[in-house]
C-alpha cells in the first residue's frame, strides 16, 4: 500500500483529546482513504499512557516542538505538572508507527502541543497562538513524513493522488 496516512485519532471522531472530545474531520476523501485502509490512526499522548480527560498542555515559554526535542523546552499543563517525557515517547511512538506502517503524509489536528503543524498556543493557558510544530509534528517532520494541518485536507488530497 503506497501512500498511508497517519491520522490524528481525534480526527477520526475518537474521544481521545485532553478534554475527552473527538474532533471529527468529515471529508469524503477521509472515507475513501479509510475504505482503501491507507489510514493508519493514533492519539500520541495516549500512545504515551497519558489519560483522558486531562489538564491542557502547552510548550512553555513560546517554544516549539523542535525546541522540545531539542531538550531546550519543556512540556507543562495547567496545573504546572511537567509532561515532557510523555510528549517525548508519544513523538517517539507515532514516528515508529508511521515508519512500521509505511506512512509517508500525517493528518495532524492543529493547535496541538502534539500534533499542531501550522499553529500552537504560547505556553500561557490564555489562548494566544503562534506559528510552530507541536513535538510529534516536529518529530515526523525530521523523520521525512510530510505533515498536514487538519484544513489543510485539500493539500494531502493533492499530495496524496501525485
Amino acid at each position: 500500500m503506497q501512500n498511508r496516512i497517519l491520522v490524528s485519532a481525534c480526527l477520526m471522531g475518537h474521544a481521545v483529546r485532553y478534554d475527552g472530545q473527538a474532533k471529527p474531520l468529515l471529508h469524503p476523501a477521509i472515507e475513501r482513504w479509510r475504505a482503501e485502509g491507507r489510514l493508519v490512526t493514533i492519539c500520541p499522548e495516549m500512545s504515551a499512557g497519558m489519560q483522558v480527560p486531562r489538564p491542557p498542555a502547552e510548550i512553555a515559554n513560546g517554544a516549539s516542538g523542535e525546541d522540545v526535542l531539542a531538550g531546550k523546552a519543556r512540556v507543562v499543563e495547567s496545573t504546572g505538572a511537567d509532561v515532557t517525557e510523555e510528549f517525548l515517547q508519544a513523538a517517539e511512538n507515532a514516528v515508529t508507527l508511521a515508519s512500521q506502517a509505511g506512512c509517508r503524509y500525517a493528518l495532524l489536528i492543529d493547535g496541538s502541543p502534539s500534533c499542531g503543524s501550522d499553529f500552537i498556543y504560547d505556553g500561557t493557558f490564555s489562548g494566544r497562538k503562534l506559528a510552530g510544530n507541536g513535538v510529534t509534528a516536529a518529530a515526523l517532520k525530521a523523520a521525512g513524513v510530510e505533515v498536514f494541518s487538519d484544513r489543510e485536507i485539500e493539500r494531502l488530497i493533492e499530495r496524496v493522488s501525485d
